[in-house]
């Protein structure tokens, strides 16, 4: 009799729960894309708001990586940059990897930074590692602007450089970092509700994957045998494209970018996955 009650209403709005996590709710999320944007704000206001040097720490810390590296790695270890003036050898690498660095490593707090937030009120939950997304993206353009910057003025000089044609496919190396960055840190987003000091080992890991990655090295300085082992890291072929683009130095290859992309894209689903699997219990444990 109940039943038959309930069957004659008409709700204009119903909230439950989605059981598959393959929805990701994407039309959700275009319907709070004003929110979207106040998160994005939120990033590239707050961040440096009460400080003393404000958004010129977008410019500095790249510049004072760079100067580290060339003193450390350039002069004191003696590390070849593929005859490439130092500068620019280790600003570009620098550049890209900061984008993959910062979003892999805010998008890992995700829910453990805004549990408040979301403990109150409701919204997309993918809303917030798509805004880290925007707002390192923006954060990435103007630390490019730099290294653009200082590119022309070698090109200008007569440096031995050699920008090619390949610099149309920045736009696609781009997407591929950001999308290691995020779905490793969906991945990782959901590990750190439940362990907590996975944070500082994600934060050591990430400093280690540096290393592993050819940001202050060329892959000519490595043996055949370790370049081979390289290669299978998802990210050499982006960092080696982006350096070969613009310095000439490096290797682009169209083979190891598949390979790549292929991995991209499976650890992006992966991570869409977890994450929306694991939202829709993770205040129980954070």
């Amino acid at each position: 009799m109940i039943e038959e009650k309930e069957e004659q209403f008409d709700w204009d709005f119903k909230i439950q729960s989605s059981e598959s996590p393959f929805r990701l709710g994407l039309r959700e999320v275009w319907s709070y894309r004003d929110l979207l944007f106040l998160f994005v704000k939120r990033d590239i206001i707050t961040v440096y708001k009460q400080t003393i040097l404000g958004p010129l720490w977008f410019f500095i810390q790249p510049i004072l990586t760079t100067i580290t590296f060339m003193f450390v790695f350039g002069n004191l270890a003696g590390i070849s940059t593929d005859g490439v003036p130092q500068i620019l050898f280790y600003l570009s690498g620098i550049t890209i990897w900061n984008y993959f660095n910062e979003l892999l490593t805010q998008t890992s707090k995700t829910f453990t930074e805004n549990a408040t937030i979301f403990g109150k009120v409701y919204f997309p939950r993918l809303i917030l590692p798509l805004s880290k997304v925007i707002s390192n993206l923006m954060k990435f353009g103007i630390q490019f602007g730099l290294f653009l910057a200082v590119f022309i003025v070698f090109l200008i000089r007569g440096s031995e450089i050699s920008p090619n044609y390949h610099i149309v496919f920045v736009p696609l190396l781009l997407v591929l970092m950001g999308g290691l960055g995020l779905g490793f840190g969906l991945i990782s987003s959901a590990l750190t509700t439940k362990y907590r000091d996975l944070t500082f080992l994600i934060t050591f890991g990430v400093q280690l994957l540096m290393y592993a990655s050819p940001v202050i090295y060329p892959m000519s300085s490595l043996s055949p045998e370790y370049q081979q082992i390289l290669w299978f890291n998802p990210l050499t072929s982006i960092l080696e494209g982006f350096k070969y683009a613009f310095l000439g130095s490096g290797i682009f290859s169209w083979l190891w970018l598949a390979y790549s992309t292929g991995f991209t894209v499976f650890i992006l689903s992966l991570g869409a996955l977890i994450f929306n699997k694991i939202e829709k219990s993770f205040i129980d444990t954070v």
